[in-house]
């Protein structure tokens, strides 16, 4: 496999705060991969660089071999770079089906006339219910949002990633707020992803890391601490030191 989404020296600074300083990270094509670290490590800030939520104040991020560093999320989404957040961001009013629809409307021109939602051509239509299928909500697509459980609104936000047909997906905290139940079915759903799709991932269950990627990076106060295998990762003494020993939240 090749490098696909590569960070040469990335720095994001706040003022007089770095949260992100000088990390370089290469991520190959099909790749599964977590970003963990303790509180304040810098973990949605490198996140929001990726996906062009925040510029890099230096450094590059490339994607495919071009450069994206300036580019806006929109721009990237057209890419093919997905993202889900830490708080599901989903039009609570609306059927599972509808966000779906709406999730893929947003990569094209139909995006700018919504007075009214459009009928999906067929292509469309058996993507939405592809993704909806993927995520376990297949039968679920004429429920409304407030009726779904947490963790269904969780899946159906990666319904809704999946429906983009992404080339690369940034999972952020995928298992926060779930219970043990709903965290098996989350995992099971990601695990069960096409191999050729590229995941990144921040997530605090280590039982799910571990079990899910083949790669993690460790952010220590910004900079990178160290990049290894799960195994290798669940050996390292300075990483037990700073993350796992501790138990840290979210950064």
């Amino acid at each position: 496999m090749q490098d696909y989404f590569r960070l040469e020296n990335v720095t994001v600074q706040f003022g007089a705060l770095v949260a992100v300083d000088a990390v370089s990270m290469a991520i190959r094509s099909g790749e599964r991969r977590a970003i963990i670290g303790p509180n304040g490590a810098g973990k949605t800030t490198l996140f929001n660089a990726m996906t062009g939520v925040v510029r890099p104040t230096q450094g590059r991020v490339l994607f495919d071999g071009n450069d994206i560093s300036r580019a806006p999320v929109h721009k990237r989404s057209a890419m093919g770079i997905s993202r889900t957040f830490q708080i599901t961001n989903l039009f609570p009013r609306l059927s599972v089906a509808e966000n779906v629809l709406l999730a893929m409307l947003g990569h094209t021109p139909r995006k700018f006339a919504l007075a009214t939602l459009p009928t999906l051509n067929p292509d469309e239509a058996e993507r939405g219910a592809a993704a909806l299928e993927m995520t376990g909500l297949g039968n679920r697509r004429h429920s409304v949002v407030t009726e779904l459980s947490y963790g269904e609104q969780r899946q159906l936000e990666l319904a809704m990633a999946l429906a983009t047909q992404p080339r690369i997906l940034l999972l952020d905290e995928p298992a926060a707020g779930l219970s043990p139940r709903e965290r098996v079915i989350v995992s099971d759903i990601i695990r069960a992803l096409p191999r050729d799709l590229t995941l990144i991932l921040i997530e605090h269950d280590m039982d799910i890391v571990m079990n899910l990627v083949d790669y993690i990076t460790v952010l220590n106060n910004g900079k990178l601490l160290v990049e290894a295998s799960p195994e290798k990762i669940k050996n390292n003494t300075d990483v037990q030191d700073v993350y796992l020993g501790r138990g840290g939240q979210d950064a």
